[in-house]
């Protein structure tokens, strides 16, 4: 500690050697900082306050129908980026500030100022927007905050209907893309579909589902025919039966039995054709297998049923005995037969038919999965794009409606609190802190002075300061002995050091007294 403060004492002994450079930088300092303190012009603050209304009673009402944009967000960010270029640039126009501006260099010069010196500051939760802004004229810095406060307004409705537009036109851009996917989706399916229109079922089930469907009604269809065979077998036997049982019948009676022949076996398996065959017709072209296949049998079936009735006719003039059942039981026997006679007939095309079907389905089951594999393929695709064009179309009747929603509420409120006005005193500068900052500045660079010279031209003051500094040893120190007339002459030197300092922060002080009565004016 004690080191410590011998080093300070030297140093301090060392700087009182330049005192008078010291005291001429900082008068020379000192001055120079009170012109410019006082020459500073003085600055006047313009400003306003915006509050933003974002609530809306017709937005609850519209919810889930139209799109609800953040607003609180997107007044966020406009406050924000307001001071950009292209509205500092506008603001320039509508403040007319670019009178006084004659060349380019100057513009740029007004652009990059109002840049930096505008200020718009948030409140946050409570969406309360200050403009504000300093300049040394008063009527330009209120022109600035009005034309601000109108910009600000401005940007808000004309970015959401800006928003609303640009995303109608992207929208409609979207959905006719999507129609004309979805035109390409549909012709394929339809080529598709008249392609392979052989295989394809009403139900929409695939081929191994049909072909064990196919396979059961086949088998209840055989189960079926084997009943009515049996049934039939036995009522031909009670019927042959009862025919031996009775008389002889009378020639003209034969006559009539044998002129009444009928088939009803082969009628019933034509009619069952026949309907099987419209029931194609309605599904499928004349050109399809089944059709062909159908109408053959029906052809083969009528000649069977020509050459049966000629066989029959014949036989009957033939017989030795009668054939006309005369009893009541052998009537109703002879219906009995008739009706097994159709009911088998049906059931053998039924049986048929199925057999068909049954083989056909076999035959495209090692073709059918690819087929199902592609129409599963092009029905997915299909359904995927008109999903995406009819939410397309929701999502831009939702925006139609979102934009009148904005026309018809407005985004936002604004609402002018506090109208631009300016300050009637000057903001800035504050001389009164300024005035003792020069002075300070003043001393420290007195004191950076002396400070300088102490280091650019050392002196020693004590023996051992030589001697730590050379590295030699001192023989001896001379003192100095001074008489009256220097030791006069030192105490006037330091009144006058004293007096010149003192004047120093006298004359800041007054500088101070005469800042004070003109503020007060």
């Amino acid at each position: 500690m004690e080191e410590l403060i011998s080093q300070l004492t030297t140093l301090a002994r060392r700087m009182w050697k330049f005192r008078w450079p010291a005291l001429a930088a900082a008068w020379i300092v000192g001055l120079v900082g009170a012109v410019v303190v006082f020459n500073v012009p003085d600055k006047y603050e313009a400003s306003a306050r915006i509050f933003v209304d974002t609530q809306s009673i017709l937005k609850p009402l519209m919810s889930g129908l139209t799109v609800q944009p953040n607003v609180d967000q997107q007044v966020g960010m406009l406050s924000r980026t307001l001071i950009s270029r292209p509205n500092i640039e506008k603001l320039i126009r509508m403040a007319d500030l670019d009178l006084k501006s004659e060349s380019k260099a100057q513009q740029e010069a007004l652009i990059e100022h109002l840049m930096k010196t505008l200020e718009i500051r948030s409140t946050g939760r409570d969406n309360l927007y200050s403009l504000s802004y300093r300049d040394s004229d008063k009527e330009k810095s209120k022109r600035v905050i009005q034309s601000l406060v109108s910009i600000f307004v401005e940007s808000s409705l004309g970015a959401s209907r800006k928003d609303t537009d640009s995303a109608k036109v992207f929208l409609n851009e979207q959905i006719k893309n999507y129609e004309a996917k979805l035109e390409e989706a549909e012709a394929r399916l339809k080529e598709f579909r008249l392609r392979n229109i052989d295989v394809q079922s009403a139900d929409g089930r695939d081929s191994a589902s049909r072909l064990v469907e196919i396979g059961k009604l086949l088998d209840q269809a055989r189960l079926e025919l084997r009943e009515a065979e049996n049934a039939r077998d036995s009522a031909r036997a009670q019927l042959a039966a009862d025919r031996s049982a009775q008389g002889g019948a009378t020639q003209s009676l034969l006559q009539e039995s044998a002129i009444a022949v009928s088939t009803p076996e082969i009628d019933a398996r034509l009619e069952a054709q026949k309907r099987n065959l419209d029931a194609l017709l309605q599904r499928y072209t004349d050109l399809h297998p089944e059709v062909v296949s159908t109408r053959r049998l029906i052809t083969e079936l009528e000649d069977q049923k020509k050459k049966e009735v000629a066989e029959q006719r014949k036989r009957a003039m033939n017989a030795p005995g009668g054939m006309a059942p005369t009893s009541l039981a052998a009537q109703e026997l002879n219906r009995l037969l008739a009706n097994a006679e159709v009911q088998v007939a049906s059931l053998r095309a039924r049986v048929g038919e199925y057999s068909t079907r049954y083989a056909q389905a076999k035959a495209l089951l090692k073709t059918s999965p690819q087929i199902e594999a592609e129409a599963a393929q092009l029905n997915r695709d299909y359904a995927i794009t008109k999903k995406n064009y009819e939410d397309l179309v929701a999502r831009r009747q939702a925006a139609v409606m979102s934009g009148d929603l904005d026309v018809a509420s407005g985004v936002a409120d604004f609402r002018l609190i506090d109208p631009p006005r300016v300050s009637p005193k000057p903001v800035w500068p504050n001389r009164f802190i300024l005035y003792p900052l020069a002075l300070v500045i003043a001393l420290g660079a007195g004191l950076f002075v002396a400070f300088a010279g102490s280091q650019l031209r050392p002196v020693y003051d004590a023996a051992f300061e030589l001697r730590a500094k050379t590295g030699l040893p001192v023989l001896g120190v001379v003192s100095m002995v001074m008489g009256d007339t220097d030791m006069r002459r030192n105490r006037i030197d330091l009144i006058r050091f004293i007096a010149g300092s003192s004047g120093l922060v006298v004359l800041f002080a007054i500088g101070l007294t005469v800042l004070a009565i003109l503020s007060n004016r």
